[in-house]
């Protein structure tokens, strides 16, 4: 993430309070800012891709939103698979570049807690919140299903997804008693609450 530009050799630099440190000789680097990280999590069928363009439009000038399936494709490896923890990493050195720009980054994902803690960039992001968007297993179930053919249709297992979700993470939105806006707007207001303390 930052190396010293004061050392013989590439030392990494540790997060402080203030931005970063080098361990070897004690440089100071102010331009390492952290920032709160908002994950909008949810099964598969939940509505991450149709509060999308929603919350870009009550976030704008706030927070940088993103769908994580946008590095997918680029982190493929040669044989089809993506290694997961470095697509989950990577996400967070993209929140980390935006801090430096003073915005948070607000990430559309299947992410849960425990996923994140130990990869390497997380110690370069601030406190990392969630928030679960949820719907009844027969809903997600219609929603799948509506979806074209290409898509998958892994029906059973989106819904251990959602149920252990449902019972691990908090605060949740459901999607399916709430119309696309007005479930944008919880989102929205739950982020904005967050940054105002």
């Amino acid at each position: 993430m930052h190396y010293c530009q004061s050392c013989d050799a590439p030392h990494l630099m540790v997060p402080t309070d203030d931005g970063a440190q080098c361990p070897a000789c004690g440089r100071m680097d102010a331009a390492a800012r952290r920032m709160p990280l908002f994950i909008v999590t949810g099964a598969s069928g939940a509505g991450k891709s149709t509060l999308f363009p929603l919350l870009l439009e009550r976030l704008s000038g706030r927070c940088l939103v993103f769908d994580v399936d946008w590095l997918i494709d680029p982190m493929k490896r040669a044989d089809g698979e993506v290694d997961w923890d470095a697509f989950r990493d990577a996400w967070l050195t993209v929140a980390h570049g935006a801090a430096q720009n003073g915005q948070p980054v607000v990430l559309l994902s299947p992410f849960h807690p425990g996923q994140l803690d130990e990869l390497p960039a997380r110690a370069w992001v601030g406190d990392i919140h969630f928030l679960v968007l949820d719907c009844p297993d027969d809903e997600r179930e219609r929603r799948i299903r509506a979806r074209p053919p290409w898509r998958a249709r892994d029906i059973d297992q989106q819904n251990a997804f959602g149920a252990w979700l449902r019972d691990h993470v908090s605060p949740a939105v459901d999607t399916a008693e709430l119309t696309p806006d007005a479930a944008a707007d919880a989102v929205a207001r739950w982020i904005d609450a967050v940054l105002v303390v």
